[in-house]
């Protein structure tokens, strides 16, 4: 086990040089295996020694002592390090665990996550032991901290302050700053956020930037304030752009921005000679894109799309590491780093029919293994959720002249209402639906309405939102209200109603955001809320996105928060959150 995320005790390294002296013997032996080293991007046999999570050697020699030692024979096999996901938002329904769960069955034995949700949720005592937890888990479990909420908050300087901040930023198990969709801020002259950046970098960790679309002059500029890294770019030019600025650069594939194929092929096009300071990311896709895992379908993209076979695996391997200063613990297959290894049958074939995470077997001959739940989440106070008060009609009271007009899955423009929104159901001829962002304690609500999320639906109900907040979209009053009783019956969740008929319940009882349950079951869920919101008239690919971004103020042009209906680029609110 890492002491905080990071060192081995002077005990357990005086145990691993024994072993090497023929003194001890290790847990694990790998024998007549073709690995991939890193540093020679060459494929070398070799025999691997390894000490319960850490590999001690790797070399030609066998230890003196093999008595009841586990020993694998790798003829036939190559191996590769555990990939790593260097940019997961592991709360699109899921919880953490589970997800890293699913994520280690296919290679994916590192995740670094968004930290926003623990924000939102736990103080901090609680919040760094929660994290403490994830450190037994078999997958390496790393954490960014966040400088900005990605919305309107009522009051977010209890949460995004400097003694807080920091706080995150000196924590072992927290290896970078960002992502940073507060940027326009940083260029306004916000020198709190800078601060933050400044010591970021003091501790020897890099910041992630959010920077879609920005021009070489933004791009030179935040380099200048300390950003080190984006993975916002959508053409192979902004790429390039990027890495001659000296970014370290993320390629997206993602449920709603699958770019990594175009990328790819754009910059085998453009000649590019070098893919160290790349890497690619999921970048926290919706439940059903990760039927077939993460990093392994990123890796057999890049090798399609040309990348030569050994940079497609350290893209998704030690690039990241190195990034964040992890190369002595990840990343690799070489002595002192942390046993984390996918068996290959092929060069080519990156999902793995064994993985070892932390030396445990995840996967062994094609068969999974049983994994310990590290997380108690009720000893956190994470279940479901209980409130005093019912959505009634009283709170659907409409008469705001500006909605919000889906123009793709996320981005959403203001557009003039021409219908008369004071009745009890909206016409099937229009797509206009109501919408109410509602506060969970139900103090506060702002409504409006949506065009082209639905044309006939009734009423979804959902605790699934950027805040935590409550969202309800639909036609219908009646079915609305319905849907929002289940809604609190449940304890939280995702609840579609049609004609008085309950036509899907999701439940998310760890604090109406995750599903306590595991990947499979709930990708069939995911599965099924895009049938049927399709069947009534979602037009887009990823509805559990455009329900989550609804208050997402770092996209365009208007939300809908906290504070009330938002002007993003003007950072106005047009109309404010009513009382209830």
């Amino acid at each position: 086990m890492l002491e905080n995320g990071y060192y081995w005790r002077n005990r357990e390294l005086r145990q691993h040089v024994s072993v090497i002296d023929g003194l001890d013997k290790p847990d694990l032996l790998l024998t007549n295996a073709v690995y991939l080293n890193t540093y020679t991007k060459a494929w070398i046999s070799a025999n691997i020694w390894i000490v319960n999570d850490r590999i001690v050697y790797v070399g030609e020699n066998l230890p003196a002592n093999t008595d009841g030692v586990e020993t694998m024979d790798c003829s036939g096999k190559y191996l590769v390090p555990g990939y790593i996901e260097p940019h997961a938002h592991p709360f699109q329904l899921y919880n953490p665990e589970e997800l890293a769960n699913h994520a280690a069955q296919t290679g994916t034995t590192t995740l670094v996550n968004d930290n926003i949700l623990w924000l939102l949720l736990l103080n901090k005592k609680k919040a760094f032991s929660l994290l403490n937890d994830f450190q037994k888990h078999p997958v390496s479990m790393y954490w960014w901290a966040r400088f900005d909420a990605q919305t309107e908050l009522k009051d977010d300087t209890q949460l995004f302050n400097t003694q807080e901040i920091l706080s995150w930023i000196k924590h072992p198990a927290v290896v970078q700053g960002g992502e940073l969709t507060s940027w326009p801020d940083l260029l306004a002259g916000d020198d709190r956020l800078l601060h933050w950046i400044q010591e970021t970098k003091r501790q020897g960790k890099p910041v992630e930037g959010h920077l879609p679309g920005a021009s070489e002059k933004t791009l030179t500029k935040m380099k200048l304030l300390g950003v080190n890294a984006d993975h916002e770019s959508m053409t192979g030019e902004e790429v390039m752009r990027r890495l001659q600025l000296g970014y370290q650069v993320g390629l997206r594939y993602s449920s709603i921005r699958p770019d990594l194929p175009s990328l790819l092929e754009e910059l085998q096009a453009m000649n590019l000679k070098s893919y160290d300071n790349l890497t690619m990311t999921t970048d926290g896709a919706t439940p059903g894109f990760y039927e077939d895992g993460l990093m392994n379908v990123c890796i057999e993209i890049a090798i399609e799309k040309g990348v030569p076979l050994e940079e497609a695996y350290l893209m998704a391997s030690y690039n990241a590491a190195k990034h964040l200063s992890l190369q002595e613990q990840l990343g690799s297959i070489a002595p002192g780093r942390i046993a984390n290894i996918n068996f290959l049958t092929e060069k080519n074939n990156p999902h793995p029919e064994s993985v070892l995470a932390k030396g445990q077997w995840i996967v062994k001959n094609n068969l999974a293994q049983s994994i310990s739940k590290v997380v108690d989440w009720e000893a956190y106070g994470i279940g479901a959720l209980s409130y005093d008060w019912q959505l009634t009609e009283r709170q659907l009271q409409f008469s705001v002249p500006i909605g919000l007009d889906m123009v793709n899955d996320v981005i959403i423009k203001p557009y003039a209402i021409d219908t008369d929104i004071t009745t009890e159901r909206l016409p099937d001829t229009k797509m206009d639906a109501f919408l109410l962002l509602l506060d969970r304690k139900g103090k506060w609500r702002v409504n409006t309405t949506i065009r082209g999320f639905t044309d006939r639906l009734g009423g979804l109900a959902s605790s699934y939102s950027t805040t935590g907040d409550f969202i309800f979209i639909g036609k219908n009053k009646s079915d609305i209200v319905l849907a929002g009783k289940r809604l609190k019956e449940l304890g939280g969740g995702i609840v579609l109603v049609h004609d008085g008929e309950i036509l899907l319940e999701i439940p998310l009882t760890l604090s109406g955001t995750m599903y306590d349950g595991q990947m499979s079951a709930l990708i069939e869920k995911e599965k099924q809320l895009k049938a049927i919101l399709k069947e009534f008239g979602y037009a887009f690919n990823d509805p559990v996105y455009s329900i989550f971004f609804l208050s997402s103020t770092h996209l365009p042009y208007v939300r809908i928060t906290q504070r009330g209906i938002m002007d993003v680029k003007k950072k106005e609110v047009l109309f404010p959150a009513t009382m209830c």
